[in-house]
């Protein structure tokens, strides 16, 4: 539980200096894919996810 919080904190902190669309996507893939791999996860479904998640971010500025 510990590792899943670092990483989301650490996901925010890093999409939150994103300019465009594209580098929120990008970076939130990034970010998936470790995230996914540090916690034993699937990089590739993290990747998908995170992308998602930074384009969304992006979209909202609710968030980030």
């Amino acid at each position: 539980m510990r590792s899943k919080f670092i990483v989301l904190a650490f996901t925010g902190l890093f999409l939150a200096g994103c300019n465009t669309l594209g580098e929120s996507a990008l970076a939130g893939a990034g970010v998936g894919a470790v995230g996914a791999a540090a916690v034993g996860g699937n990089p590739v479904t993290g990747a998908a996810i995170g992308a998602v998640g930074g384009a969304y971010c992006y979209q909202t500025n609710n968030i980030c």
